[in-house]
């Protein structure tokens, strides 16, 4: 290998979406072992795909509605083994339809008032910082070893 370093690395790309009715927003109770609890529903952006049609593509399979206007409102990222994993956190206030659940979850309207009540997945407080506030772009993992830390910037 050359001593430049590859400006390319491998990235898997996904999307969450946080889906707001005044003050309750729509939430997943995950099934899947690696990270259980409630949280934003989301997916994989296919390749080739763009991110608003992933978003809007992943929440139509995992919620059952058709959202409209998602507007991107930050960046959730950490290391793999061979690249990074990116996370393209979208916001969303329109849409029709009826909501379904999905062998990803359970879907639950959840009040913010009462978020404390349930069992949010680990990071979901730093995730709603991120996307909630207007000064805030991405939220990191940084990895040294065994121990992880989050940086928000």
């Amino acid at each position: 290998m050359s001593n430049e370093m590859s400006r390319t690395e491998n990235v898997e790309l996904t999307v969450l979406c946080l889906i707001t009715d005044g003050d309750r927003m729509l939430l997943q109770n995950r099934t899947k072992n690696d990270w259980q609890g409630y949280t934003l529903p989301g997916g994989h952006v296919e390749p080739g795909e763009s991110f608003v049609d992933a978003v809007v593509c992943e929440m139509k399979e995992e919620t059952g509605l058709n959202i409209k206007n998602p507007r991107l409102v930050g960046v959730k990222q950490f290391p793999i083994e061979d690249g990074r994993y990116v996370v393209f956190l979208f916001k969303a206030t329109e849409y029709c339809g009826t909501i379904v659940s999905s062998d990803e979850g359970q879907m639950k309207w959840v009040e913010s008032s009462r978020l404390s009540e349930i069992n949010t997945v680990d990071d979901f407080a730093e995730l709603m910082r991120v996307i909630n506030d207007s000064a805030l772009t991405e939220f990191q993992y940084l990895v040294d070893g065994e121990t992880w830390t989050v940086s928000i910037k």
